[in-house]
């Protein structure tokens, strides 16, 4: 497994800049060749192209210069045959090497079959006339001059012949022209898919380290610092994983101290704590003497405030417990009626020394969840709704699911909560505006607490509108918690 990641992490470039540079060039190499391969079939038509219409071009030309000379040694052979003028065959002979000179450089053109033939005969018809042009007398000079007609007939040919040379080199080109747009078009089709193809792996390739530091935060932010922080990938992100693997451990040292420091103060205020609340408990008993009225005041105060000094230890100790793992979920099937009565259960002395009368409305609701978690959060809100209730009073503790949800429900009668506290009534250390009835002030950790707890499991908590006078809470914890 080393090995292979390893080899992994040698695939990547030294920084995610060159990893999106190579990324887009690996992308855009399939089009860039298809456009490069295009243009080389296009300048190879267009070569191709231009030399046919060139050597078509020079046939025809060729053609009709051949006509022209054909022509005009009818026109020669025909005043010698008539006035029998020796210089006149000088000036056959210039036109002839004209001819030869022109029929010799048709030769050497791409013709076909039937192009040559023709123009074989031509020339070997030629051939044929100058020799007889200077034995032939009489009748025989007749016979002449219908082969010069003949010839000429032969040249009008070659010129028919190269004509069609033209139309069929323009075929030629059409149908160049056709293959090299269905090789363009399979070379687009071929460079879209490979390109996308490419595209995605280095998708996957810039996703996979991202994801890995979207996780490593997540997991600092949810406070789990147990697993070792390890990113893949280029060397800068590399480098950053391990920004964030030292700043795990840091927040582990952190933890540790703070917990240290907790324990520590706890335990040094306890002891002096202590003897000041048994101190003021015996002066307020008379134990070191009667009291008067004043001194019973102070006796009374100093009682209360150490009371409520070791309630506000004990929160803290609290706190820090419900902080540590409040993250980590150990998620099982958890029916939240049986938790709900055994919340009731741990609360019926309190709620029997109170005269209150605890109201259960239990329905079945099973959700995949902490139950010791959960525990804790009924405990809390059945908590705060004894501290308020003043005595006589009515708690509703209710459990019922909602679709996909699960719902509690927690009622008292006590003073309420004001309109500007529903918000920050879930604040850490947050002490309402409204008293209780309780002696001893509360922490203001029990709701935030609780609020940690059902956050935790992807739920909500909210103080909605009571139907009558206290507060009302309700929490919505869905069945299924999907961890992100």
């Amino acid at each position: 497994m080393k090995r292979t990641f390893e080899f992994a992490s040698l695939r990547y470039p030294r920084s995610f800049l060159k990893l999106l540079l190579l990324g887009f060039g690996l992308t855009s190499l399939p089009l860039i060749l298809a456009l490069l391969n295009a243009t080389a079939d296009v300048e190879r038509l267009t070569s191709q192209s231009q030399a046919a219409v060139d050597q078509a071009a020079e046939a025809a030309r060729d053609s009709r210069v051949l006509k022209d000379q054909t022509i005009a040694l009818e026109r020669l052979a025909r005043q010698y045959l008539i006035l029998d003028d020796p210089s006149l065959l000088a000036d056959y002979a210039k036109v002839r090497g004209g001819f030869k000179r022109t029929s010799s450089d048709m030769s050497l053109l791409p013709l076909d079959e039937s192009q040559l033939q023709d123009l074989n005969r031509t020339i070997e018809k030629e051939q044929t006339l100058f020799e007889l042009l200077g034995r032939e007398h009489g009748a025989g000079r007749r016979q002449l001059i219908g082969g010069y007609v003949a010839l000429s007939e032969l040249a009008n040919n070659v010129l028919d012949q190269s004509n069609l040379l033209i139309d069929r080199e323009i075929a030629h080109m059409g149908e160049a022209a056709r293959r090299t747009q269905r090789s363009l078009l399979w070379q687009l089709a071929a460079s879209i898919p490979l390109g996308i193809l490419i595209a995605m792996l280095f998708a996957f390739l810039i996703a996979k380290p991202i994801r890995q530091l979207d996780q490593a935060i997540r997991q600092l932010g949810g406070a789990e610092f147990a697993t070792g922080i390890r990113v893949r990938g280029p060397a800068d992100l590399e480098y950053l994983g391990q920004r964030l693997e030292w700043l795990r451990q840091r927040l582990v040292e952190l933890e540790e101290q703070k917990t240290k420091f907790l324990h520590h103060v706890s335990h040094e205020l306890k002891t002096p704590l202590t003897a000041l609340r048994e101190g003021a408990e015996l002066l307020a008993d008379g134990s070191s003497g009667a009291l008067n009225r004043q001194q019973r005041e102070i006796a009374e105060i100093l009682r209360h405030s150490s009371l409520q000094l070791q309630r506000l230890i004990e929160g803290l100790l609290g706190y820090q417990r419900a902080l540590v793992g409040i993250n980590r979920l150990e998620l099982r099937p958890v029916d939240l009626s049986d938790v709900a009565r055994q919340v009731a259960a741990a609360h019926k002395l309190a709620v029997a020394a109170r005269k209150l009368n605890l109201l259960l409305r239990l329905e079945p609701a099973v959700l995949a969840a902490d139950a010791e978690k959960l525990q804790v959060v009924v405990d809390n809100l059945v908590s705060n709704a004894i501290k308020y209730s003043p005595e006589g009073g009515t708690i509703s503790l209710a459990v019922r699911a909602e679709k996909e949800m699960v719902v509690i429900e927690v009622d008292d009668a006590g003073p309420g909560i004001a309109a500007e506290d529903k918000e920050r009534v879930f604040d850490w250390f947050f002490q309402g505006k409204l008293g209780h009835q309780g002696r001893i002030k509360g922490s203001g950790l029990g709701l935030a607490i609780a609020r940690e707890l059902v956050l935790a499991h992807r739920g909500s908590i909210e103080v909605v509108a009571a139907r009558g006078p206290g507060a009302h809470f309700r929490v919505s914890l869905p069945v299924s918690p999907v961890r992100g």
